[in-house]
C-alpha cells in the first residue's frame, strides 16, 4: 500500500522504539534549536549529551548523518555551501537524505528549515515516497510518514498557517500525482487512462474537462496529435482543464506533451533508447498537477491546462517519413524524423491556446529533447522564452521551489533556418544537430503560436529531471506554482514567487501589442 504522508507545522510528542524519526536541516539551522526544543522526538531514548555531541559531529561533505538510537533516530545535515545555480533548499539533497534514512512503518520526518525553503522542502520529501508500484510483495499494511517542519529564522517567520499546511498538502499530492503517471508504464497509463486522471482531477476541482479525441481531432485540424497517435490502439486525444474565476483579467495556459510511449515511430529507437520512454508523458503529468494545487490554492486568473495525448506507435497506419501534415495552426510539417513527434502535439496544444483560448501567457512543458540532457543536466531543465523578464523570473522561481531551470539562446533568426523545407512550411527536425537543438526545438512549437503573439511564451524541456535513476519525480509541479504563485491567494505560494509585473500581460496590452506588430509589419 502507498504511504500516506501528513504534513505539520509543529512536533508531536513521539518515542523512537516506536516511531523512527530523521531530523534533518543545514548545520546553520539545525544549530538554531536546542535538545529542549527537540526532545518531545527523541526521549526517553536519546539524551541532550547524545544528540548534542551527534550534532557537533556532524561534517556534511556534502552531506552527514549521525545515528542517535540505533537506526531509529537520526540527526543529518545539508550541505553547508550553496552555488548560484543551485536552490538555498539544499532540496536534491534532503530528497537522498530522507530516502536513504527511512526504516519503514509510521515514522517522522522533521525538517529544519527557514519559512522561505518550507515549498521545495516538502516537494522534495514528497517525492521520494512514489505512489506507484507493481511489486507483488509490497505491503497491504498502511504506513504514514508524517513531515513536521521546524522553522527558524526571523520570529515572525516561525510559523505555519492553517492555509500553508493546506497547501503543503496539495503540493505533496500533486507531486506524488505527476511521479505516478510517469512511473505507470504505458499498459497502465495509456491515453484513455490518462483521460480518466485528468476527470478525477476535474472532479475533484468540479471542472468537466472539454475532450476531443480520435479522428475529431483530424476533422477539427489538429494534426499533429492525429498524426502522432494515430497508430495507437488507444486514440489521441487533446483534452482541457479551464479555471475561470470571477473577476479575472488575463488568461494563462499550459500546454503539457503527454506522450504516453514513444517508440520513435517508424523512425524506431534502438531497444535500449526506447527503455524509459513511458516518461514521455511527464510535461503533461506536471501541468496536471500543478493545476491541481494551483487551483485548490485559489488562482486568481483564467488558467487553463491543456493536455496533448497520444502514443507514438509503430503500425500500419503510422506516421511516415516525407509525409505533409497540416497543424492547427494552419502551417504544414514536412515528416523528415517521426521520432520528433512532441513538438507536433505541442504545436497543436499552443495555437489553440492562442487561437481558441486567448491566452495572453503560454507556457509549455516537455520532455522534448536527449539534447537538454546534455545542455543543462539532470537537475536543471532549460528554458527558452520570448521574454528576458520571465526568463529571469523562472530561474528565480526553481531556485525557490528546487525545480531548477536555466536558460537557453532565444534566437529565431538564427536557429529556426533549421527546420527549412522545399516543399511546406517547415520539417519537423533540425538540419544541423550541432546548432542549439533544444533552442531550436522549442522555436518550432513557437512557430505554431507565431512569433509575432504578443504575449509572453515559455518553453520548459525537462527531459532529464523528470525523473532521478527508475523513479520519476514529479518535476514540474512546483516549479509553475512558484513562478505564478503571486497569481495565488496562498501567501505561501505568494512568498516562493517572483516579482512579476503581470499588469503588463493582460488581454488589453495584449491586443496593444497585437495592433502594434501589425503596423510595423504594415511599414517594412
Amino acid at each position: 500500500m502507498a504511504v500516506t504522508i501528513t504534513i505539520s507545522g509543529s512536533l508531536t510528542k513521539s518515542d523512537p522504539q516506536d516511531n523512527p524519526v530523521l531530523i534533518v536541516g543545514q548545520p546553520k539551522n539545525l544549530s538554531q534549536i536546542t535538545f529542549e526544543t527537540i526532545k518531545i522526538k527523541l526521549e526517553p531514548r536519546v539524551s541532550a549529551e547524545t544528540y548534542q555531541a551527534a550534532v557537533n559531529a556532524l561534517h556534511p561533505s556534502p552531506t552527514d548523518s549521525t545515528p542517535l538510537w540505533l537506526n531509529n533516530a537520526t540527526v543529518a545535515a545539508l550541505p553547508v555551501k550553496c552555488s548560484r545555480h543551485n536552490t538555498p533548499s539544499s532540496a536534491h539533497s534532503l530528497s537522498k537524505i530522507v530516502k536513504s534514512c527511512l526504516v519503514g512503518g509510521d515514522e517522522y520526518v522533521v525538517v529544519v528549515c527557514e519559512k522561505k525553503d518550507v515549498v521545495a522542502s516538502a516537494a522534495a520529501v514528497a517525492r521520494v515516497l512514489p505512489l506507484f508500484s507493481a511489486k507483488s510483495s509490497q505491503s497491504s499494511t498502511s504506513r504514514k510518514v508524517m513531515v513536521e517542519f521546524l522553522l527558524v529564522g526571523p520570529e515572525k517567520e516561525r510559523t505555519l498557517l492553517d492555509s500553508d499546511i493546506n497547501c503543503l498538502h496539495a503540493l505533496a499530492f500533486s507531486v506524488r500525482l505527476a511521479a505516478k503517471i510517469v512511473d505507470a508504464p504505458c499498459a497502465d497509463m495509456h491515453t484513455n487512462i490518462f483521460l480518466d486522471e485528468i476527470r478525477k482531477v476535474g472532479e475533484e476541482l468540479d471542472i468537466t474537462p472539454m475532450i476531443i479525441q480520435g479522428d475529431d481531432l483530424r476533422e477539427r485540424g489538429f494534426g499533429g496529435i492525429y498524426n502522432v497517435g494515430k497508430a495507437a490502439v488507444n486514440a489521441p486525444a487533446l483534452a482541457v482543464l479551464s479555471h475561470k474565476p470571477e473577476g479575472a483579467k488575463r488568461t494563462i495556459a499550459w500546454v503539457g506533451k503527454g506522450i504516453v510511449f514513444d517508440t520513435g515511430g517508424l523512425c524506431i529507437k534502438a531497444k535500449v533508447g526506447m527503455c524509459g520512454m513511458k516518461r514521455d508523458c511527464g510535461g503533461a503529468a506536471a501541468i496536471l498537477g500543478a493545476f491541481y494545487l494551483a487551483v485548490k490554492s485559489g488562482f486568481q486568473d483564467n488558467l487553463h491546462a491543456v493536455f496533448c495525448l497520444a502514443e507514438n506507435a509503430v503500425g500500419p497506419n503510422a506516421l511516415r517519413p516525407d509525409d505533409i501534415i497540416t497543424l492547427y495552426s494552419g502551417k504544414t510539417v514536412e515528416i523528415n524524423n517521426t521520432d520528433a513527434e512532441g513538438r507536433l502535439v505541442l504545436g497543436d496544444g499552443v495555437a489553440y491556446a492562442n487561437k481558441d483560448l486567448k491566452a495572453d501567457i503560454v507556457v509549455d512543458m516537455a520532455t522534448l529533447t536527449g539534447a537538454q540532457g546534455i545542455a543543462t543536466g539532470k537537475y536543471h531543465a532549460s528554458i527558452v522564452t520570448n521574454n528576458e523578464d520571465w526568463e529571469i523570473a523562472c530561474v528565480h522561481a526553481g531556485k525557490t521551489s528546487g525545480d531548477l531551470v536555466h536558460p537557453m539562446p532565444y534566437s529565431p533568426e538564427l536557429h529556426y533556418c533549421e527546420f527549412s523545407s522545399t516543399l511546406a512550411d517547415m520539417k519537423n527536425s533540425v538540419a544541423d544537430r550541432s546548432n542549439c537543438q533544444v533552442s531550436c526545438a522549442g522555436l518550432f512549437i513557437a512557430s505554431h503560436l507565431g512569433f509575432e503573439f504578443p504575449g509572453v511564451w515559455l518553453h520548459i524541456d525537462m527531459a532529464s529531471p523528470v525523473h532521478n535513476g527508475e523513479r520519476a519525480t514529479g518535476y514540474g509541479v512546483a516549479l509553475l506554482n512558484a513562478l505564478f504563485g503571486g497569481r495565488s491567494l496562498n501567501p505561501l505560494l505568494q512568498s516562493v514567487a517572483p516579482p512579476i509585473p503581470y499588469e503588463a500581460f493582460s488581454s488589453e496590452t495584449k491586443a496593444d501589442g497585437a495592433k502594434k506588430i501589425k503596423l510595423n509589419n504594415e511599414m517594412e
